[in-house]
């Protein structure tokens, strides 16, 4: 497809998609001014929408994240409650959630979604933090999307990402904004992105240097240590017309112990406060927990209740890894601990094991990694027994798939 033609084609489907959302869905949107939706709680029925920075994505404030589901009727209900935005990912179910979707949209006009894929090209090298082998970088991330896109089975996806990276150098790396560019070049994606679960205002930051990347999707949650200043970087670029969309809004799923606890509802509300995040994609695998998603996406009012429970909620034990990155320099054998923090809060707080064994064994761990250590040197900021929680997730190598869930 040429670059004059793939314009031409956005453009038209822009103007119509649009316009056939807003008249299928009765959508309201807040617009440039008050975009947190306070002034439409009165008009029940509206969904508030956003606009994804200084791209023409105008969708609700609640998105879906693919990630987690396996059951396409939970998707159809999706789109049919409003929802337009679906986040998928290279890696995700070993390629099955793409696959899925790609059996599914095939009933769906194209301009009735956007969809947004992410990837991660070989060569990382996690104690650089970068990318270190350009042609690798540039070859395996043109497989990989190759990949992607047969699954899909559509000419182009409205957002493509640089996939699960948390440093400026990565972020910046020159081969992987080459091949990116190139690929949108092409027409075979409107918009870049990059994605991050932690450092996320480096990477919010590095990513506005570039010029390149139209959106960033971070990790934006109440329990965050560094939220004030991940807030920040938001508003720097709401500025340069960087979109931003969040992801981990339930900060790490389930509580490890009994008690009054935020629902997810309530996180969800927390983080849209925000009115420069544009949406969230929170993974619902239940139709019960789609109702109670859609329920944000009209109304962000929090109650007094929901107030008080943030609050204390904030002070809470929690599964979720702010991933600092100040155990990296502790620990002897210079683990990957912020990924194996993510991989014990699949296991425990989202009970999504079989996620949690391909994070490990993307990361090549053994379930003996720490028996080396008679102690540990690890002091986490979070208060986490790191070494206990390492020796408890690693286990999973060595439970057969079919026990996974």
């Amino acid at each position: 497809m040429g670059e004059k033609t793939g314009r031409r084609k956005f453009l038209r489907r822009t103007v119509l998609g649009t316009a056939a959302t807003v008249a299928a869905t009765g959508m309201t949107w807040a617009g440039t001014g008050d975009r947190t939706g306070k002034d439409k709680e009165d008009k029940k029925g509206k969904l508030i929408m956003r606009r994804l920075g200084k791209t023409d994505i105008v969708i609700p404030i609640v998105s879906m994240g693919v990630m987690r589901a396996d059951n396409p009727n939970l998707v159809k209900a999706a789109l049919d409650k409003g929802i337009r935005l679906l986040d998928t990912a290279y890696v995700y179910q070993g390629g099955r959630n793409e696959e899925m979707l790609g059996k599914l949209l095939k009933d769906y006009p194209r301009n009735a979604y956007y969809i947004e894929t992410k990837i991660k090209p070989d060569g990382y090298n996690k104690k650089k933090g970068d990318f270190t082998d350009g042609a690798l970088v540039k070859r395996s991330y043109r497989e990989k999307f190759n990949t992607s896109m047969k699954r899909l089975g559509i000419e182009y996806v409205d957002v493509l990402f640089l996939h699960a990276i948390n440093s400026r150098a990565a972020t910046q790396n020159k081969a992987v904004l080459e091949v990116m560019q190139e690929i949108k070049k092409e027409g075979r994606t409107r918009y870049l992105g990059v994605s991050t679960h932690s450092n996320e205002p480096e990477v919010i930051r590095a990513a506005i240097e570039t010029g390149v990347y139209d959106v960033v999707l971070v990790a934006y949650n109440y329990r965050q240590n560094h939220k004030d200043e991940i807030a920040k970087a938001f508003e720097e670029a709401a500025k340069a017309g960087v979109g931003v969309i969040a992801m981990k809004t339930m900060a790490g799923g389930k509580k490890p112990k009994e008690g009054p606890s935020v629902s997810a509802a309530t996180a969800l509300k927390w983080a849209m406060q925000n009115e420069h995040v544009a949406t969230a994609i929170p993974g619902f695998t239940s139709f019960d927990q789609l109702d109670e998603d859609m329920t944000v996406a009209r109304d962000l009012t929090l109650s007094s209740e929901e107030k008080q429970l943030l609050s204390l909620a904030r002070h809470e034990e929690t599964f979720y890894c702010d991933g600092c990155m100040q155990c990296l320099d502790q620990c002897r054998h210079e683990l990957p601990i912020p990924d194996l923090m993510r991989a014990y809060m699949y296991t425990y707080g989202y009970r999504e094991t079989k996620k949690a064994r391909d994070l490990l064994d993307e990361l090549a761990v053994t379930p003996d990694i720490c028996a080396s250590c008679a102690d540990c040197t690890v002091s986490c900021t979070k208060g986490f027994a790191v070494a206990d929680k390492i020796r408890d997730v690693t286990r999973l190598r060595e439970v057969p798939e079919e026990f996974l869930t």
